[in-house]
């Protein structure tokens, strides 16, 4: 009778003790945290050989792989690698102009690729993983102005959303922002002929196809509005909303919305 009001002891401890355990773990303390989201460019070019290893990486983010980070990717395909050998059929000036203004803001001698840049503050070289990581920590201790994007319509060729930030707050240390809208490709794929790259398949994530400043918002105002864009037919895409401090400086927030099917 005694070894049995043992084991009877035991066994109630035991109980006991996994009820508060699975208490604990469905505690509201335990609970998982909320992703800080974070822009991510890759300046990159199907003609650089050095590129695909960045590409690779930003396609790994994009699987949103660290706790508390919402990496929200952007692929920027520039086209001063066109003349060797192989035309990036991604690229386009634009996205050279946009960062050479990065070059200039962190005062670099020249472009490079692959470049990669963690909300308008830091860059970096695209496959350095370990300064990649330390950056993204850094940038989800900065406060974030609120970006909410709701798709309000859609047909076969136009859909529509709305787009609603937070107020400018003189914390953020600015007075106006500019206010972008991009459209990217979820996937791509291409079958590099010549060039650095002949005879490799190359895969990207997040290729923007579309970037365009569609306002200013200024100190102690918010912005709201309902945009429409046509529909890639494939559905295979994203719309990105970001705000950005004028002159292309820090990113102060950024949401992303699913178009149509993967």
């Amino acid at each position: 009778m005694m070894l049995n009001a043992v084991l009877l002891s035991s066994v109630l401890g035991i109980v006991i003790f996994a009820t508060l355990m699975s208490d604990r773990d469905s505690s509201p303390a335990s609970a998982v945290s909320p992703r800080i989201p974070v822009l991510v460019e890759l300046f990159t070019s199907e003609g650089c050989s050095s590129c695909p290893p960045a590409d690779k990486f930003l396609q790994k983010l994009d699987q949103q792989p660290i706790p508390g980070v919402h990496a929200i990717v952007l692929s920027e395909h520039v086209d001063y690698w066109n003349h060797i050998g192989w035309k990036d059929p991604y690229s386009a000036h634009f996205y050279s102009e946009r960062q050479s203004s990065y070059a200039r803001r962190f005062e670099l001698d020249s472009v490079y690729t692959p470049q990669m840049v963690i909300d308008g503050v830091r860059e970096l070289v695209g496959s350095n993983t370990a300064a990649a990581n330390k950056a993204l920590a850094d940038a989800i201790a900065v406060p974030k102005l609120a970006v909410h994007l709701n798709l309000t319509s859609a047909n076969s060729k136009v859909l529509q959303a709305h787009v609603e930030t937070g107020k400018l707050e003189p914390s953020f240390g600015v007075r106006e922002a500019d206010v972008y809208t991009a459209i990217a490709l979820n996937r791509t794929e291409s079958q590099v002929s010549s060039g650095e790259n002949a005879g490799h398949k190359l895969t990207h994530v997040a290729v923007v196809r579309e970037l365009n400043k569609i306002a200013i918002v200024k100190l102690g105002q918010s912005f709201s509005k309902n945009i429409a864009f046509d529909q890639e037919p494939t559905g295979n895409a994203r719309l990105i909303v970001f705000v950005q401090e004028r002159q292309q400086g820090k990113v102060l927030g950024v949401a992303q919305l699913p178009l149509g099917r993967e």
